[in-house]
């Protein structure tokens, strides 16, 4: 396949699982490395041990069992899980060269998870109030099959989004998962989907010319989240 992706982003695939803090770091060095023209932008595509992370709008009541190590993000959001199983995207990218709308960075992002998750005959959606991306469960019932969360400094992207291939679903079960406790978490192997990891990074780099188009202009104001 032909990369979508212009030669000033790089496209990483991580093997095996990448410790939360190690990436942290690196993201955060990488962020401060692009924003000073000193580094390209970055796509990267991993996995973790299991973890638990906390975004800024962390409620301690919302970790209801902390069974792994509980690291603070500095993104934004609450309580999210990752873990094996489960695709991370981290998207840094230099908003100064494009619309410089940070609404529309994530409506793009979301749009981009969406899109690519239908290519695998998923149906899913934004929930107005409801940070992620839903999906219909097995039951009937709305479920988060991913999820949302980024920071942006000096004009640059860090975090991304997680989609839920085949993790330990009840590895969620020790957080309220993004503060919402009336609906449940699902993935694409409880849809019964078997997607690994390289066929999941093979249809989101098909998309990636869409999403990056996405971010030349800024957000409409009637788009809902």
């Amino acid at each position: 396949m032909i990369s979508p992706l212009p030669d000033t982003i790089e496209w990483r695939q991580s093997p095996g699982l990448v410790p939360y803090r190690q990436a942290l770091d690196e993201m955060t060095a990488r962020n401060a490395a692009i924003a000073a023209g000193a580094a390209r932008e970055l796509v990267w595509l991993l996995e973790h041990p299991p973890v638990y992370t906390a975004g800024t709008s962390a409620a301690v009541a919302e970790l209801l069992d902390p069974r792994f190590e509980v690291v603070e993000a500095g993104r934004g959001g609450r309580y999210t899980y990752h873990g094996p199983g489960q695709r991370i995207g981290y998207v840094l990218l230099d908003l100064k060269r494009r619309a410089r709308d940070v609404r529309g960075f994530v409506h793009a992002l979301e749009g981009w998870v969406i899109a690519t998750l239908g290519d695998f005959g998923v149906e899913s959606w934004r929930a107005q109030g409801r940070i992620g991306i839903w999906t219909r469960d097995i039951d009937g019932r709305e479920a988060k099959i991913g999820a949302i969360g980024v920071r942006i400094r000096r004009w640059v992207t860090m975090h991304g989004f997680s989609v839920n291939l085949a993790p330990d679903l009840s590895h969620f079960g020790g957080i309220v998962p993004c503060g919402i406790e009336e609906f449940g978490v699902t993935s694409l192997a409880r849809l019964g989907l078997e997607v690994d990891s390289q066929a999941w990074d093979r249809a989101l780099l098909a998309r990636a010319g869409e999403f990056l188009a996405m971010l030349d202009k800024p957000c409409p104001p009637e788009t809902d989240r």
